[in-house]
C-alpha cells in the first residue's frame, strides 16, 4: 500500500503543470504560444527569462521531491520507480489531457535525488552546451547520451542503470523532431540576452 502511494504521489507531483500555470498567471495559454509545449524552454522564449527560469526550477523541484519522498517511505527499488512516475507525470499530465513537456527538467530533478554526483557532472555539462550553442534540445540530447556512462563511472547499480537507460530513451524519443530540425539547420536557438515576450 505504501509503495502504491509513493508511485501515485510521484506521478501527481510530476504532473503539476508549472509552465501552464505560469502562462495563466500572465493571462495566456502557453499551449497556444511558440512551440505550444508547456516546458520551461517555451516559457523562456515566449514569456521571458525570469519566468522561464522559475518554471525550470519548479520542474526540477518536482523530480527531487518525488525521489526524496519515495526514499523516506519505501525501500529500493521504489525510489527509481517513483522517479520514472514523476517523469511520466510531467510528460503525460492528467490535468492537460496527457500532453505535457519533454521531461528533461523533472528528469534532472530525479537525478539530483538519486545520483547527486552524476547530477554534479551532467547539469554543468547541459548548461555549457546551452550557453555555447544556444540549442536547448542539443544539450538535452547529448546529456541523455552521456547519462549512462557517467552514472556507471560513479558506480550506479544495475537497477539504477536500467532506469538511466529508460529515462534517456524517453528523452531522446521526445526530442526526435528536434533531431530532424538540428540536422536540417532549422532548430530554433535560445535567445539568452533578450528573450522574446508574448
Amino acid at each position: 500500500m505504501r509503495e502504491a502511494l509513493v508511485v501515485v504521489l510521484a506521478y501527481l507531483l510530476g504532473s503539476l503543470p508549472s509552465g501552464y500555470v505560469a502562462g495563466l498567471l500572465r493571462g495566456v495559454d502557453i499551449r497556444q504560444l511558440g512551440s505550444k509545449n508547456v516546458g520551461a524552454t517555451n516559457v523562456f522564449r515566449t514569456l521571458g527569462k525570469g519566468i522561464g527560469v522559475a518554471v525550470m526550477a519548479a520542474d526540477i523541484a518536482k523530480g527531487v521531491a518525488a525521489v526524496v519522498i519515495a526514499k523516506a517511505l519505501a525501500d529500493d527499488p521504489w525510489p527509481l520507480i517513483a522517479a520514472g512516475a514523476a517523469i511520466a507525470g510531467h510528460v503525460y499530465p492528467v490535468w492537460l489531457r496527457f500532453r505535457g513537456g519533454k521531461g528533461v527538467a523533472v528528469g534532472a530533478g530525479t537525478v539530483i535525488g538519486l545520483l547527486p554526483l552524476t547530477a554534479a557532472v551532467m547539469l554543468p555539462f547541459w548548461a555549457i552546451v546551452v550557453v555555447t550553442t544556444r540549442y536547448v534540445s542539443l544539450a538535452s540530447i547529448l546529456s541523455s547520451i552521456l547519462f549512462i556512462p557517467v552514472a556507471w563511472a560513479f558506480g550506479a547499480s544495475w537497477p539504477t542503470l536500467v532506469f538511466c537507460g529508460l529515462a534517456s530513451a524517453a528523452v531522446l524519443w521526445r526530442h526526435r523532431t528536434n533531431v530532424v530540425r538540428l540536422v536540417r539547420g532549422t532548430e530554433l536557438r535560445l535567445e539568452l540576452r533578450r528573450a522574446r515576450r508574448a
